[in-house]
């Protein structure tokens, strides 16, 4: 950001959320400026599995009874669709980001795991979602391992490269109108009449509207929305190419799965054939060798057959944890609003908030209107001994997991 500028809506944030408000309001025909403090992808865009879920990690019936009927049902039914809108975002402006749409599927650990599948799929089930329980022997031919007791098979879900959906969502924005400064962090946002600007080093954005979208990453104004959230570590380690015939053993139907395991475990077969293997935990320190060394001995207990590997890419970063595991929508001031606390559903949920606040913003949608209800910011309680509880019951487990 160099010099100054006047628009409609500034964006603080260029994630998930941020840049689908962007791409939202410029085809409304309002100017947006995204300011971001690192790179496109630096945050949570660029850092996670892959994987398009429809949901919440909260079974389904969970939501009205928090939010309340009206809210909850909007919700399910916004988060239900939202790999559909994930994938139209992606085939309309020729996204190239291994975009799969076979599903997903999550994987039951023994008979408490099935049963909370059996959960979930009765109340997907109740709402016409297109969800199947799969029995061990269906789950093993879809996944090439006899680990599972069962797994819950979401049709609406899918996969993509994470880091290359949020730079052609960048591509999209831009296409469309909307003007994107990187290495460019907000220093402060102040009132001016009855407009706001945003200050970063470089320049100025003054705006009628200002949308906070940098969820598990903020740092600078409102920073309540950080301390809102309790930082839970998570890292994926991606195998070299896998030979043809292991690669056709393993996700043959290129569905991304995850398991029902408290510390759970997520994978997914890349356009390579490289087996992107993920966990709770922290690549740093400790936890560098620790959680590595875990991860190649649970591949292998996982996928005899995938014989000697190495990783030849590894990172981490930070999932942003509400006190009950849903997303917030917040009211900063007058015309400064922001919706975070993804919980580690941040892909098809945050292109829809995104959505969802340029429809408040164009003034399609009354508050009351968005599917989520206005609250007030709160600090998390105890939230920095939670993450290094975290952090180092993440090691504790895999540690010793996977050795026997």
């Amino acid at each position: 950001m160099a010099g100054d500028v006047s628009c409609d809506v500034a964006i603080v944030g260029g994630g998930y959320t941020g840049l689908s408000c962007a791409l939202h309001l410029a085809k409304r025909g309002l100017k947006a400026v995204v300011l971001e403090a690192k790179s496109i992808g630096f945050g949570g865009a660029g850092r996670n599995v892959g994987l398009v879920n429809a949901g919440m990690w909260v079974m389904p019936d969970e939501l009205p009874r928090v939010l309340g009927d009206v809210h909850g049902d909007r919700l399910l039914n916004l988060l239900g669709n939202a790999p559909a809108a994930v994938f139209d975002i992606v085939e309309t402006y020729g996204i190239a980001c291994e975009l799969q749409k076979q599903g997903t599927l999550h994987c039951a650990l023994g008979d408490d795991g099935l049963n909370e599948l059996k959960q979930r799929a009765a109340q997907w089930r109740a709402r016409q979602a297109p969800v199947y329980l799969l029995s061990a022997e269906e789950t093993a031919q879809r996944i090439g391992t006899k680990a599972y007791a069962g797994s819950l098979l979401d049709l609406r879900a899918g996969t993509i490269q994470p880091m290359a959906y949020v730079r052609g969502l960048a591509y999209a924005a831009v296409k469309e109108g909307a003007t994107i400064h990187t290495d460019s962090p907000v220093t402060d946002v102040t009132a001016t009449g009855d407009r706001w600007t945003a200050r970063t080093a470089g320049g100025s954005v003054t705006a009628n509207w200002v949308v906070m979208a940098t969820d598990a990453y903020t740092q600078g104004p409102w920073e309540i929305i950080r301390k809102e959230q309790v930082h839970l570590p998570y890292f994926n380690l991606a195998t070299q190419p896998l030979p043809e015939d292991v690669r056709a053993s393993i996700l043959p139907g290129q569905e991304g799965c995850w398991d029902t395991e408290e510390v759970l475990s997520s994978f997914r077969m890349d356009a390579r054939g490289r087996l992107v293997f993920g966990s709770v935990g922290a690549l740093r320190g400790t936890g560098e060798a620790i959680h590595r060394g875990w991860a190649l001995r649970a591949l292998h207990k996982l996928f005899p057959q995938i014989g000697p590997v190495e990783f030849e890419a590894e990172w981490f970063g930070w999932i942003g944890m509400t006190d009950d595991n849903l997303p917030r929508f917040h009211k900063f001031a007058d015309r400064v609003v922001g919706i975070s606390g993804y919980n580690g559903r941040g892909i098809a949920p945050g292109t829809v908030m995104g959505r969802a606040l340029a429809e408040l913003i164009s003034g399609e949608k009354a508050e009351e209107d968005l599917p989520l209800p206005l609250t007030t910011p709160e600090a998390a309680k105890m939230r920095a001994l939670k993450e290094v509880f975290y952090e180092a019951g993440a090691q504790a487990v895999h540690l010793t997991g996977a050795r026997f």
